[in-house]
């Protein structure tokens, strides 16, 4: 299919990297894009910028505008770009121009929009909250546990489940524009990415799950190919969706895409070594009564690192012919 240069209103849901993988897919289908981001991210380069300047962690984000900007690919080489050594070490490039343009427009979200310019981006970012919040969760163990990295580490070094995540402080306001891209939208994504720190964070904004709701746009759920260590190492498709539920309202999706294409023990030895498993499928499962299901072969796997991602083309693909 050729790219729609009216386009179907589209909104992807999440953070990470699996979405800004499936907004280059998108893109070349509809230009009317608003991808709505987590601003939770407490890691990295992100984590950094976001404890010395008080801004929001501009990573994921960065990300997704990476994704659909239309300029010279050494563009995205320099937004990418992470500084090797000296008193850089460690720190993106990209990350740190939005922080520089943060600082010299008087605001974060004039920052984003400012680079989206810059990259002559198809469609929008918007981060789904400007207040300052972190991430909390409880895990079956009784322990609460503040900050996602430290969720994550915590997971993978107890090997005990997350049952409870929440925003601290509880129910930020979405801004205006990720109100109105929900209300305009006719086709809803959420995901692919981390369940407990990509996705759900988005929902734990206030009313977030009633506009999404209440919107009159399709619904859609991409799983990830696999588990993820620290957060849903030991779960099936089913359990993600019954999680993902919780947070969101039942019989509000109208579709999982999910992949079933199989992958070499060579490919899957160093996932497996960090614990993660491809995602099961119990085609019996209630959830299957009420929400359509596909089934699709989506794996591209990254000719020098060997890394397992979803491929764009073949996701897009699969999104746009669902009836």
């Amino acid at each position: 299919m050729k790219k729609d240069v009216k386009g179907k209103k589209v909104v992807v849901i999440g953070g990470g990297t699996g979405l800004s993988t499936m907004l280059k897919g998108i893109k070349k289908y509809t230009s009317d894009i608003t991808a709505i981001v987590t601003v939770a991210d407490n890691g990295g380069s992100s984590g950094k910028i976001r404890e010395e300047m008080g801004i929001m962690p501009p990573g994921d984000i960065r990300n997704c505008l990476v994704a659909l900007a239309n300029t010279e690919p050494i563009m995205e080489r320099l937004l990418q770009y992470r500084f090797l050594d000296g008193s850089l070490k460690g720190q993106n490039f990209g990350n740190l121009l939005i922080a520089t343009l943060a600082e010299i427009t008087g605001s974060f979200e004039e920052a984003v929009r400012v680079t989206s310019n810059v990259l002559a981006i198809t469609g929008k970012v918007l981060p789904v909250t400007l207040e300052d919040v972190h991430l909390q969760a409880r895990f079956q163990d009784g322990n609460t546990i503040i900050g996602e990295t430290e969720i994550v580490e915590y997971g993978k070094n107890t090997g005990s489940n997350i049952c409870h995540i929440e925003l601290n402080p509880k129910l930020p306001a979405p801004t205006d524009d990720v109100i109105r891209a929900l209300r305009e939208a006719e086709l809803i994504i959420l995901g692919p990415g981390s369940l407990y720190t990509s996705i759900i964070p988005n929902l734990l904004v206030k009313d977030m799950s009633m506009y999404i709701k209440s919107a009159k746009a399709q619904k859609i759920y991409i799983a990830n190919i696999m588990t993820q260590p620290g957060e849903t190492s030991s779960i099936s498709l089913e359990d993600h969706v019954v999680i993902l539920e919780h947070y969101l309202g039942k019989n509000v999706l109208d579709a999982v895409i999910v992949n079933n294409e199989q992958v070499t023990k060579a490919q899957m030895k160093e996932y497996e070594e960090e614990g993660a498993k491809l995602l099961t499928v119990n085609k019996e499962h209630e959830v299957w009564r009420r929400i359509k299901r596909l089934e699709v072969p989506l794996i591209k796997v990254h000719k020098k690192k060997k890394f397992i991602r979803h491929d764009p083309e073949k996701l897009a693909r699969c999104i746009f012919q669902i009836k």
